[in-house]
This record gives C-alpha cells, sequence and structure tokens, in this order.
C-alpha cells in the first residue's frame, strides 16, 4: 500500500511538472523535443517509472497535436488545465461523432476556463446554431437583418463589436473559421451573462438579440425559450454522463 501511494504521488508530481513544461513550451516558443528532454532529467528512467512515463508522453503527444491547430499567437492562461481541456475536447469529439474537431474543442475549453463559461453550454449553443452538424461554412436564412454565417451564426451588425470586445480583428470572411467563431462566441455569452446574470436572457438574447429577448420577456413574461431551455438541459445532460 505504501508502495502504491508513493507511485501515486509520484505520478501526481509528474504530471504536474508536465502541465508546466507544456506552459514554458508556449511562453518560450520551444519544441515538443525540448520539453521532452526536460522530462527525461525530472523524471528518470527506472524501471519503476517507465510506465508512468509511457502514460505522461501518451498526454505530450495528444497535447502537442492539438495545441498545433490552435490559431498562431493564441494566449493561453498560464493557470489552465490542460488535463480537464482535453477531456472536454475528446467528449466533444465523441458526442459529434467527429464533427466537432479535437482542436475546436481544446480552443473552447481554454477560452471557456478564462471567462468561467461551462464549454457544454457553449458547445450545445454551436449545435443548436448549426442544426447539428457543426458546419463552419453554414450560411443561415435571410432575415431582416441579414444573414448569419459560420459555426457560431454571426452577423455582420454583431460580429465588429464582439470582435473588439474579444481584442481580434474583425472581417466578414472570418466568421467562417471555427476558431475565430468559437472565441466569439465564447466572448458574447460572457457579455451577455454579465449583463443579465441569468443563464436564460443571455442564450435568449445571443438567439434573439437583445430587444429580441426584451420583447419575449414582455411577451411571455420571462426568458425561457425553448432554444435557452434546450441548451441548458442538453449541458446538463451531457455533464452527468
Amino acid at each position: 500500500m505504501k508502495e502504491e501511494q508513493r507511485l501515486d504521488r509520484s505520478f501526481i508530481s509528474m504530471l504536474a511538472a508536465a502541465a508546466l513544461l507544456i506552459v514554458t513550451v508556449f511562453s518560450l516558443g520551444s519544441g515538443y523535443m525540448e520539453a521532452q528532454q526536460e522530462v527525461n532529467e525530472l523524471t528518470g528512467m527506472d524501471r519503476e517509472t517507465k510506465e508512468i512515463r509511457t502514460e505522461i508522453d501518451e498526454h505530450f503527444l495528444s497535447l502537442q497535436e492539438e495545441i498545433s491547430e490552435l490559431p498562431p499567437e493564441y494566449a493561453v492562461s498560464g493557470a489552465a488545465n490542460w488535463e480537464e481541456a482535453l477531456e472536454t475536447a475528446k467528449l466533444l469529439y465523441e458526442d459529434s461523432e467527429g464533427e466537432f474537431r479535437k482542436d475546436w474543442g481544446l480552443l473552447l475549453a481554454l477560452e471557456a476556463e478564462k471567462h468561467g463559461i461551462s464549454p457544454l453550454l457553449v458547445y450545445e449553443l454551436l449545435r443548436i446554431e448549426t442544426g447539428g452538424t457543426f458546419d463552419p461554412d453554414l450560411v443561415g436564412p435571410e432575415t431582416a437583418y441579414g444573414h448569419a454565417y459560420g459555426l457560431a451564426q454571426f452577423m455582420e451588425n454583431t460580429g465588429p463589436w464582439i470582435a473588439e470586445k474579444a481584442g481580434l480583428p474583425y472581417e466578414k470572411e472570418l466568421l467562417y473559421d471555427p476558431h475565430y467563431a468559437i472565441q466569439l462566441s465564447v466572448t458574447y455569452l460572457d457579455y451577455l451573462y454579465d449583463k443579465y446574470e441569468d443563464w436564460d436572457y443571455a442564450l435568449t438574447a445571443y438567439h434573439r438579440g437583445m430587444n429580441g429577448m426584451e420583447a419575449y420577456v414582455e411577451e411571455h413574461g420571462d426568458a425561457e425559450s425553448w432554444y435557452a431551455v434546450k441548451i441548458q438541459e442538453e449541458a446538463e445532460s451531457m455533464a452527468s454522463r
């Protein structure tokens, strides 16, 4: 039992060291091989730790693959929970039968963590917005305000000021970039939740616009639209699996 506990502590320590090295890779622009060399020095290669090392290597390789797909110059918080982000990316990839790519899931998890939002909530929103396809090239039907574009279905009257809030440039064509769309969707949801402090209001406003949400509340007495209810129910269901 003591030996198992010692190995458990060793494993946890090495995972923490591995996470620290990932942050270093981002900060200094070092390649994976340099990080691997650092891990070798930290963990050693005695027989007791070879199995644990193999597991750490698998985490590194998996993470490095997804990291390489993130947007250039993407800023990652040093406190990011990489292990949880990878698990979320895997969950969303499997749930969508491969339609929601793992690098999209990783970015979504990191962005959601920055803003204190459940990534599952955003994922379910994107599912509904694209009719379950997660098609980044989707063009929505014409409305009085024009078309909505991309994975997050932003309109041209909304995209520019949300991009400014996100600290990103704006061009209409960028709305078709899934990484860009994910960052905008999380930023917009964060803004709406900060404004209303209620997910029914925030989600209904995302769907109908803020004026449309207020009209809905005036007519129905609350903001519990089918859209807001379905997203929250599906996110809660996935979280409980």
